[in-house]
């Protein structure tokens, strides 16, 4: 039993640390990368707080150096699924009955253990596994953890606090439930931070939650579950599996107790999500909760005023940084013709200067991209952008994975503004222009909006408000996530909330209220303090 109303500590963002030349926190950094880099990580899945070993496992290996080993992870089987969804069932009561601080201070207590002793340990896994450099993984892994984990906290208290109006006589009160059954995270490579947190808002509401991450980001996700269970996790509410997806899936999603699915990754595959759990619909306890984020094809666009520099600045750091492998991350762009010549000249002097390689160089801009996979995808469409008429490659376009899946940041010019890389998502550092006509910048607009099956982020460039508003309205529909004079990736907890619509997913904001409202089944109580006692109204005299 609750024994008062507790107010939370101070809430605020965590502060960025810049690992600038002589900080303290960059040499920090550096020491624990060398240190992990030196190890052979074994990691196992956990299951019902339990470390649980295979005799079939995998090499961790870094993408910008795949013959270096780090360590292995234990892939589990079909039992261990099932496992982790009992094992879940059978922690939900004692979970969900667990007392609201209780809950709130195991995830305060993560926080402060990301943003402290474990600072650095996820940050160097976060830059081996994922390729990440020091500052794209600082603001990930580090700060935008600790944001999600402490803000979602602040922001169940106020969900908690809207209750209904009661009359004379009658007292309301809306009760916030966990969803009846189990929740299914899954999370992609690319953000540590959404790999913590797809799992961490639903338990933070009550739930028992199975999480399986990506097979290429388990590095960070093993030190996750680490501080989980440092800051008090209960055995049983989150369990990570490192399991095979479609196998997974079929077991998952053909489970009656299946409650609700938090994902984020493509939208091919979220698509397949939704289609099996229609056609199981008449298996479920309950209507499952359907939670995702998935593609992107982002832009920029730019009216014939806007600076040049600060477009080719946001084209240079929205594109490229972190391979260009964010959902934001801008790889359309639309520049009017009597502007194009002036910021040309300074993208590409940009582009001279970024420098490519191991995340351990700080001066690196841009490191490898995940896998041997994407490697060959994004080169397949570089090299059909250099043999086609509608396409120009004006920068870049180098591959070379003998070492490490390295792409360079590559800018291709259409001449054709349906050309395949202005429509389909390629999530790598490949970023398509098309030069429209200065007078057609309305049409250019409807072109930017109708383009794409895509509406996550998007940015516009202009320093006339009537053209802001007029693009504003005009795209509408076409981000989630919609910047004016900026770049279109970035994105921070508690300033702007994220989430697109569309094929990008359902919009329901990670880092916000919105998130946390899907993972509860609000009760309405009434109580009637001196109920009648005679069946007759008034009117019947």
């Amino acid at each position: 039993m609750s024994k008062g109303i507790f107010k939370l500590p101070p809430i605020d963002n965590e502060p960025i640390h810049s690992y600038a030349p002589g900080t303290p926190e960059r040499e920090r950094l550096q020491k624990m990368y060398d240190e992990m880099w030196g190890q052979q990580k074994d990691i196992p899945m956990i299951i019902n707080g339990k470390e649980v070993r295979t005799n079939n496992t995998r090499r961790v290996l870094p993408p910008h150096d795949h013959q270096h080993n780090v360590g292995s992870y234990h892939v589990g089987t079909a039992e261990h699924v099932k496992e982790s969804i009992d094992t879940a069932l059978a922690a939900r009561d004692a979970w969900a009955s667990m007392t609201v601080q209780s809950r709130a201070a195991i995830f305060l207590k993560a926080a402060d253990l990301f943003a402290g002793p474990y600072r650095d340990r996820i940050n160097a896994a976060t830059m081996i596994n994922q390729s990440k450099t020091a500052f794209q993984t600082e603001i990930d892994a580090a700060c935008e953890l600790v944001d999600f984990l402490r803000f979602n906290v602040k922001y169940m208290y106020e969900i908690l606090e809207e209750q209904p109006a009661s009359s004379e006589g009658v007292w309301n009160r809306l009760e916030y439930r966990p969803l009846e059954g189990f929740v299914f995270a899954i999370s992609p490579f690319n953000f540590t931070a959404i790999a913590g947190n797809l799992p961490a808002s639903a338990a933070l509401m009550g739930n028992v939650v199975v999480w399986k991450p990506s097979f290429h980001q388990v590095y960070s996700a093993q030190v996750i579950m680490e501080v989980f269970q440092k800051a008090g996790l209960p055995a049983g509410v989150i369990n990570m599996i490192f399991t095979e997806p479609q196998e997974t899936a079929d077991i998952v999603f053909g489970h009656p107790d299946f409650a609700g699915v938090h994902f984020t990754g493509s939208t091919e595959v979220f698509r397949n999500i939704w289609k099996t759990i229609g056609n199981n619909i008449n298996k479920y306890k309950t209507y499952p909760r359907i939670v995702g984020e998935t593609g992107g094809k982002d832009f920029i666009w730019m009216y014939k005023e806007a600076p040049a520099d600060a477009v080719a600045t946001a084209l240079t750091r929205g594109a490229f940084e972190f391979q260009g492998q964010k959902c934001s991350a801008a790889s359309r762009a639309y520049i009017p013709q009597s502007r194009w010549s002036e910021v040309q000249l300074h993208l590409l002097n940009q582009l001279q200067t970024v420098k490519m390689g191991s995340p351990r160089d700080f001066s690196n801009f841009m490191t490898a991209v995940i896998h041997e996979g994407s490697f060959d995808k994004l080169e397949s469409y570089i090299e059909r952008a250099r043999q086609s008429d509608d396409a120009e490659i004006i920068f870049g376009g180098k591959c070379d994975k003998s070492k490490g899946y390295f792409i360079e940041p590559t800018v291709i010019l259409a001449k054709n503004p349906n050309y395949e890389t202005m429509e389909e998502e390629l999530f790598g550092p490949v970023l398509t222009i098309y030069l429209y006509e200065d007078e057609k910048w309305k049409e250019s607009l409807e072109l930017v909006d109708k383009t794409s099956i895509y509406a996550l982020t998007g940015a516009i460039f202009s320093d006339d408000r009537a053209v802001i508003e007029y693009a504003t309205k005009a795209l509408e529909n076409a981000a989630g996530n919609f910047y004016v004079n900026d770049k279109c990736t970035g994105a921070v907890v508690n300033q702007q909330p994220f989430g697109g619509a569309r094929a990008s997913g359902t919009n329901d904001k990670a880092g916000s209220k919105w998130n946390l409202l899907r993972w509860i089944s609000p009760r309405m109580v009434k109580e009637t303090l001196n109920p009648p006692t005679d069946y007759r109204y008034p009117f019947m005299d």
